[in-house]
């Protein structure tokens, strides 16, 4: 067994990892992100064909590094994002281990962290938890099992393109922006039904002109400074999101309805007869279901009890008051609305690595033993 020991352990090479290693790279601490995937982002390369981002090129980049467009208003597709990051990490040369997977990290009697990777061992003092906004878990209903075996399932995670699917009628089952977005595409193919509460819409048109004018205040200002934890209108559009999920974005509901897809806002409650069943006793007979139902926080491998009963960890910006040491970098609304974007990452980041580097430098003034 070999054992490393690094001040501070980034879990996750994602946006926020990375940004959480710029900042501490900036403020001269030394640092190492790990990641389970074989590259720098492949959590976006796995994601839906036709997916791109909401925010524009000019606002989607990390700190220190312009995001690469020539059409500065053009959405980045999820190819563009993964090259950008693979990039980011290069050009500030962040060391970034990958297809290292962390099995488990456990508080040292004395203090700091030990994370087991493998046979090896990694001894740290921080740990930052970058693993994901809503978590990477795929959350689906328990009678998911129960449902005839001839339909075919896809969590949106697996979902790529409409080609996978058998012909026939789909069932949408989620009705946040992702899942508005797959319903659109998919009702291009095939029969389509999107069931699930109406997570309200942005009404401006995302390609229009307004929108130039519209979004830097809605990212400078709504979203970055209304819509936080300090403020109740924050607080409660954060319950609202961790639990069901962000509003429709670039489709809207005329835009399901002029395609054709048919929008109930009934829940899936059960199987009839290997069959999906909504709770106003509706029966759906479909070839294909896909789970749009986002995802679950699963850290089992983190052996410190710091998570609450909705398995979100105890924090306030990322930081655990109750674990000195261990931070979470690019959980939705960790501070703000602007969490859960690209524009947000560098905010969280710098607030957390400035945190690091305080204590850390406390504890360097501490005279040591000898």
């Amino acid at each position: 067994m070999n054992t490393q020991h690094i001040e501070t352990l980034i879990i996750g090479a994602g946006q926020a990892g990375l940004s959480t290693g710029y900042h501490l790279h900036r403020l001269g601490r030394p640092f190492l992100i790990v990641d389970g995937n074989d590259r720098i982002g492949d959590n976006w390369r796995q994601q839906y064909d036709s997916l791109r981002l909401y925010t524009p090129a000019k606002y989607s980049s990390l700190p220190g590094l312009d995001f690469p467009a020539t059409d500065r208003w053009s959405y980045p597709s999820k190819n563009d994002v993964a090259e950008y990051l693979e990039g980011y990490a290069m050009h500030w040369n962040l060391p970034v281990r990958m297809s290292t997977r962390v099995d488990q990290v456990e508080r040292r009697s004395d203090g700091g962290y030990i994370a087991a990777v493998g046979g090896d061992r990694i001894v740290c003092d921080n740990v930052v938890v970058a693993t994901g906004t809503f978590g990477r878990t795929p959350q689906v209903p328990d009678f998911a099992n129960q449902l005839d075996r001839d339909i075919r399932q896809l969590h949106s995670s697996r979902y790529r393109r409409p080609g996978q699917l058998l012909p026939g009628p789909v069932l949408v089952v989620g009705a946040s922006h992702s899942g508005t977005d797959i319903a659109y595409e998919l009702a291009l193919t095939h029969p389509t039904t999107l069931c699930g509460r109406d997570c309200g819409q942005i009404p401006l048109r995302w390609e229009s002109r307004g929108i130039r004018f519209v979004f830097p205040l809605l990212l400078n200002f709504v979203w970055k400074r209304v819509l936080t934890r300090r403020t109740p209108m924050g607080r409660k559009e954060m319950r609202k999101v961790r639990a069901h999920g962000g509003p429709m974005l670039r489709v809207k509901r005329a835009d399901l309805a002029r395609r054709g897809v048919q929008r109930v806002t009934s829940r899936v409650s059960g199987v009839v007869d290997g069959k999906p069943a909504l709770d106003d006793g509706t029966v759906l007979d479909v070839r294909n279901i896909v789970w749009c139902t986002g995802f679950k926080q699963v850290f089992d491998w983190l052996q410190v009890p710091v998570f609450g009963g909705d398995g979100w960890p105890k924090e306030y910006r990322g930081v655990v008051a109750e674990a000195p040491g261990l931070f979470f970098c690019g959980l939705s609304f960790q501070y703000a609305y602007t969490s859960m974007l690209i524009p947000g990452a560098g905010r969280d980041a710098q607030y957390i690595a400035r945190k690091i580097a305080a204590g850390t430098t406390d504890r360097d003034a501490v005279p040591q033993a000898v």
